[in-house]
């Protein structure tokens, strides 16, 4: 029996995100960091939405898209795992994808008043946070 990795992601209901989406980007962060090592299993569906007390539906969702964008494998019989990295976009639709990112964050913070270099300190550091973690 694969040993479940368990996802340690919150779901704020004050998120202005989709459910479906905070699961998303909290999958992608983990596997960006490396806390969610290539080949670990993911919770089942169930126990993923038993974990975040909502709707499997919501759970499945989350999981399909991260199945259709490369992140996870599915392997049947067996679960979901981490996939080995890979390029999971054109060139093209990731710079469509950054572009769009971008200007809607821009949008989000332009009216709260901070100095640029505040704003550019505060995303270098959240990148950071997401950048693989080094083991010894």
């Amino acid at each position: 029996m694969t040993r479940r990795t368990p996802l340690l992601i919150n779901i704020s209901p004050g998120d202005p995100r989709p459910i479906v989406k905070q699961i998303v980007d909290g999958v992608r962060r983990l596997v960006a960091s490396g806390e969610l090592p290539v080949g670990a299993a993911v919770p089942s569906v169930r126990g993923l939405a038993q974990q975040l007390t909502i709707n499997p539906n919501t759970v499945a969702k989350a999981y399909n898209e991260l199945t259709n964008e490369g992140w996870l494998d599915a392997r049947p019989g067996l679960g979901l795992f981490v996939a080995p990295p890979r390029q999971r976009l054109s060139e093209d639709e990731r710079a469509r994808r950054l572009d769009d990112a971008v200007v809607r964050f821009t949008g989000d913070v332009i009216g709260l008043g901070y100095a640029p270099d505040t704003v550019l300190r505060r995303v270098a550091d959240e990148l950071a946070q997401c950048a693989p973690k080094k083991t010894a």
